[in-house]
């Protein structure tokens, strides 16, 4: 039954963190650790939940994407989005090849994790106060330079803790993206950048897949997908009334707490 519950709350910390700014790797990795949370071996829970928030955006992004892949090669919106959409996803997938292994062995750790969510929150506040509204105001307003840019960006949140969707809906921020359509692009962007990472993940951990624990499994799949689809839904209305302010000192918060809780272990 703990493993159960553990479970659950795992799905939750993934569905609620995995699109927004504040790093749903760097809280699993902190919270398996201090849980002592033993899931199936080769990550396969992992794996699970993080389908389970790619499936919440494809479910609520639907019409979008159903539009977009009848359209292409006929319609210049669809044609224009799924660029976009690649040249964005590009540099993540080949500084992520070539970085997995340094990634994996040397980044996930609670310290380095802990000291990227203190350094991310205060480089949100700064921008926040620095960077103006926004004169790009939707997605479909996007070109090809600003997509791999915010391409380029995302490859920030290959250091555990900085936050995938932080480092897109920041560093568009910061290329003059409107709030909500930087917002939109960086659910739009996870689906494609956190399939691929998801595969590999599989292939790199082949030999070591157990579906022992199919429940265990099957409990974080659904509440990540459930919790992920609210999040998706409120985000984006969130942040146009209150800006990223409150993640930025969310993320502060915990870090400096989990420095503190690491040095006196």
């Amino acid at each position: 039954m703990l493993e159960y519950l553990q479970a659950a709350f795992l799905g939750v910390v993934e569905g609620l963190t995995e699109f927004l700014p504040v790093s749903s790797t760097g809280h699993l990795i902190l919270l398996v650790d201090l849980l002592g949370f033993q899931g199936p071996p080769g990550k396969v829970f992992e794996i699970a939940i993080q389908l389970g928030a790619i499936l919440a955006v494809l479910v609520i992004y639907w019409q979008r994407f159903f539009s977009t892949l009848i359209g292409l090669g006929r319609v210049p919106r669809a044609n224009r989005f799924t660029v976009n959409l690649l040249l964005a996803f590009l540099p993540a997938m080949v500084i992520g090849f070539f970085a997995y292994g340094f990634i994996k062995t040397v980044l996930f750790s609670p310290w380095v994790v802990s000291v990227a969510l203190v350094v991310g929150g205060v480089a949100i506040l700064w921008i926040e106060r620095v960077v103006g509204q926004g004169v790009i105001e939707s997605v479909d307003r996007f070109d090809a330079r600003l997509s791999l840019k915010i391409g380029f960006l995302q490859c920030l949140a290959m250091i555990p803790g900085v936050s995938r969707s932080g480092a897109t809906i920041i560093g568009a921020r910061v290329l003059g993206v409107q709030p909500a359509a930087a917002a939109e692009f960086s659910f739009f962007l996870a689906v494609p950048t956190m399939f691929a990472a998801t595969v590999y993940d599989l292939y790199k951990h082949w030999s070591e897949l157990s579906w022992e624990g199919v429940g265990v499994i099957a409990v974080g799949f659904v509440i990540a997908f459930l919790v992920a689809a609210v999040v998706v839904r409120t985000m984006v209305g969130f942040i146009t009334r209150y800006g990223f302010a409150p993640f930025a000192w969310y993320r502060i918060i915990i870090g400096s707490a989990m420095l503190v809780l690491l040095g006196l272990s």
